[in-house]
């Protein structure tokens, strides 16, 4: 009800009147008002709401006008009574906000952004379609600034000029369908220009790892002058280009082709990384490097685990390795359990103690690896475990010393 506004019942200047309704009721959204059994007049730019008789008297009335208003819709329904079979009908407008310098009206502030006109004797179809076309017209954007001729002398009281609130008529469900359409084909829109501005940066992609395959070759083979700190720099710029063209689903007719050659890749591209690593390395850190690598042409973990059981089988420099834990890893063939026990023997000896944690700074590798070697140190007699409530530890075996 902010929207209403008092007034004389007066036509503006270039203002025509359509059509005529009576007992009218108004809602403020779901609320009623005292505003019953009134008359309505419907003109080009406004609905004139008053008591009978006092809109032809030109006394004080209501005005709504009808640039607020951007949908409306029909309301049918039954009656509250068990044996009353009338129905309710009402028009539902949709209201915009309200403009700074509105006259005053029956409401400072209302939480609802529509009103409803109940009809008691049922909506008139003429004067449902009048309203419509009348808020379709837009008749007030075509005239200049409105000013009631009762106050035309007064500069103070002439309206403000009118600005439509809003772009596009919208009446009932087809016009929310219409919107929501308009909405869909501007957001299509917007995601065709940013996938435009993608291509160009795949393609730019697909240039900058031709080139590192290069700059790969030359510090494999020692080639020129390149330094060990500008060797130690290429290898990290390289980590981040990823694969030019990696190995899909689409590209084999089987399964077990498509793991097959998913091996081969993770083979070529994982020897390096795994020397760096020490010579081995968690299947779910293996995950995270081939999926960086790869871009968008992610892979799930069942397809890394089936790839990586076939490591065996291509002859890799690699395998898959399960802890009798069942922590799955993936290390060179050249990893020896012994020289990982010595050397974490000899950090035991260093430190007094350690723990997963502690051994995962120091080693600078994951606790689940930290973990997995001080097993594989006990196991191999180089390490006693302690476990208690302060947690896990393993500490140098004294006795290999006792008995020497």
């Amino acid at each position: 009800m902010d929207r209403f506004e008092y007034i004389d019942a007066r036509l503006f200047e270039g203002e025509t009147y359509i059509k005529r309704d009576k007992n009218v009721k108004i809602y403020d959204g779901e609320d009623k008002t005292q505003f019953t059994d009134g008359e309505v007049i419907l003109t080009t730019h406004r609905i004139l709401w008053g008591k009978p008789g006092d809109i032809p008297k030109g006394l004080v009335c209501l005005s709504l006008h009808l640039y607020y208003v951007f949908c409306l819709e029909e309301e049918r329904l039954k009656a509250n009574g068990v044996f009353d079979l009338s129905f309710k009908e009402r028009i539902i407008l949709h209201l915009g906000p309200a403009l700074p310098g509105k006259r005053p009206g029956p409401a400072v502030v209302s939480p609802y952004h529509f009103v409803k006109f109940s009809f008691k004797d049922g909506i008139d179809p003429a004067f449902y379609k009048a309203l419509n076309d009348a808020v379709s017209a837009k008749a007030w954007e075509r005239l200049s600034p409105l000013v009631s001729p009762s106050s035309s002398t007064s500069p103070t009281s002439s309206p403000k000029p009118v600005t439509s609130i809003n772009s596009k008529i919208r009446s009932g469900i087809v016009g929310i369908e219409r919107s929501i359409e308009e909405q869909h084909r501007a957001t299509d829109e917007s995601i065709t220009v940013a996938f435009q501005d993608l291509t160009k940066l795949m393609t730019k992609a697909k240039d900058m790892v031709a080139i590192s395959k290069n700059i790969s070759a030359k510090i494999r083979e020692k080639q020129g002058d390149i330094s060990e700190d500008d060797t130690v720099r290429f290898k990290s710029y390289l980590m981040s280009l990823g694969i030019d063209d990696p190995v899909t689903r689409d590209t084999f007719r089987s399964d077990s082709e498509y793991y097959m050659g998913l091996s081969q890749q993770i083979s070529d591209m994982m020897v390096a990384v795994l020397m760096d690593c020490g010579g081995i390395m968690s299947l779910a850190d293996v995950w995270c490097r081939v999926n960086r690598a790869r871009g968008l042409e992610l892979i799930s973990p069942e397809d890394l685990l089936n790839a990586c059981k076939l490591l065996q089988t291509i002859g890799a420099p690699m395998s898959m390795r399960k802890f009798p834990s069942g922590a799955c890893v993936l290390q060179l063939n050249s990893h020896r359990d012994e020289e990982v026990a010595k050397d974490t023997s000899r950090l035991l000896e260093e430190n007094g103690f350690l723990t997963p944690v502690k051994l995962s700074q120091i080693a600078s590798v994951s606790v689940l690896l930290a973990r997995e070697r001080l097993f594989t140190t006990e196991r191999l007699g180089l390490a006693c475990r302690d476990e208690s409530i302060e947690g896990l530890a393993f500490y140098p075996n004294l006795f290999l010393k006792s008995v020497s």
